[in-house]
């Protein structure tokens, strides 16, 4: 079925969900909803969830997972609405890889280069990360980044400790 007039203007955007304080499953999955429930989200899919073990970062582990959306708002103006889903669910940043009750990611936008200073995109370390390669595969395998596809650069990161809830 062909896109719509209008679903052709939206942004194809891929967001990373994570956490790992408080009761993270649920976390992830009350966030997804808001999400794909922000104005200007014409449709979402949702990746399957991961158990994950914190890189470069220390506490529990993790539950990672990747929603698509179609968005008709920016990047930097999804980027504010992610921010403040982070800030209804008591986000902290007291220092760099903290552990978190979310951590939402802006990791591919449109197929767009974005380097400002509130907002790199693509994520700077998407290509070094199972957590966040294993559910965008799940959800785009053929996804081009400037390091490969999200299918070949899955194949050239260490899987361990990733486990499907």
């Amino acid at each position: 079925m062909k896109p719509s007039t209008a679903e052709a203007s939206l942004a194809r955007a891929f967001v990373g969900l994570g956490a790992n304080l408080g009761d993270a499953a649920v976390t992830v999955r009350v966030a997804a909803a808001q999400v794909a429930a922000l104005p200007g989200v014409a449709r979402h899919r949702l990746s399957p969830w991961y158990r994950t073990q914190p890189v470069d970062a220390h506490g529990p582990p993790f539950v990672n997972g990747v929603i698509e959306i179609h968005t008709a708002r920016s990047a930097a103006e999804l980027l504010c609405q992610l921010q403040e889903i982070e800030q209804r669910h008591g986000r902290e940043r007291p220092y760099r890889n903290a552990p978190r009750t979310l951590d939402l990611d802006l990791l591919w936008f449109h197929g767009m280069t974005i380097q400002t200073p509130d907002l790199i995109v693509p994520h700077p370390r998407l290509h070094l990360r199972a957590f966040a390669l294993r559910p965008l595969a799940d959800l785009d395998p053929k996804l081009p980044l400037a390091q490969g596809s999200v299918e070949e650069l899955l194949r050239g990161v260490d899987n361990a400790g990733l486990e499907p809830l």
